[in-house]
């Protein structure tokens, strides 16, 4: 395939990205991802943002890793603000595969707490890759706003990204145990968890927690 866009091979391929069968999705993003040029780049983020498939969206997102980060990350970016919710996740799940830093003011508080759970818990994921080491702690405090949000594996979603920031989350989880709402506090209890161990099952970590919640504050103090 050429790098330059509108050849006949090429057009083919970006047709192929439309296919009503996943299996040729599937082989046009490989071939693309294959021989990339920065002529691809439109084609393969437009197409992240309705493509169905798992398997073909996560072979987009490799083939626009393949592409330079000077020609990838700010077409992604301009993805953050629109209004479909896959482009936004997608745009994020792709920045933090790409993991260059200069995507990093692009995530927004608003991406943080998006209403939509699957932008939301990508937004989670992309930070904890993308941010400076001096703005660890800050991100910490945002990503705790959101404790107790959602079901199971939201809620997982932002224990692992708490986690990943190391050290820095404890004064925030201790802060969040003052919380007036159980949800919040089981959060919490499950992330400390998981923080002492990161190979525990959250599952685990949580059914933990609900025991230790339930028992009052006067035994949460000491933790479980």
């Amino acid at each position: 395939m050429t790098t330059t866009a509108g050849t006949p091979r090429t057009t083919s391929l970006f047709d192929e990205l439309g296919a009503g069968d996943a299996s040729a999705r599937l082989s046009a993003a490989l071939r693309i991802g294959t021989r990339p040029g920065p002529g691809t780049v439109d084609a393969l983020v437009a197409r992240c943002a309705v493509e169905p498939d798992f398997f073909v969206r996560d072979m987009l997102t490799w083939a626009l890793t393949r592409l330079p980060a000077d020609v990838t990350v700010p077409r992604l970016v301009a993805e953050l603000t629109s209004e479909r919710a896959q482009a936004r996740s997608q745009a994020l799940h792709t920045l933090s595969k790409v993991g260059h830093r200069s995507a990093w003011p692009s995530i927004t508080r608003t991406l943080l707490r998006d209403t939509d759970d699957e932008v939301a818990r990508s937004a989670w994921r992309a930070a904890v890759v993308l941010v400076p080491d001096g703005e660890r702690a800050g991100l910490a405090a945002d990503l705790a706003t959101q404790l107790g949000r959602g079901d199971r594996t939201v809620q997982r979603s932002l224990s692992r990204a708490l986690v990943e920031l190391g050290d820095v989350v404890e004064p925030v989880l201790r802060s969040a145990l003052a919380s007036g709402d159980p949800a919040v506090r089981v959060h919490v209890r499950a992330t400390e968890r998981l923080l002492r161990d990161p190979e525990a099952a959250f599952d685990v970590a949580v059914d933990e927690a609900r025991r230790v919640v339930a028992l009052g504050p006067d035994e949460e103090i000491d933790g479980c």
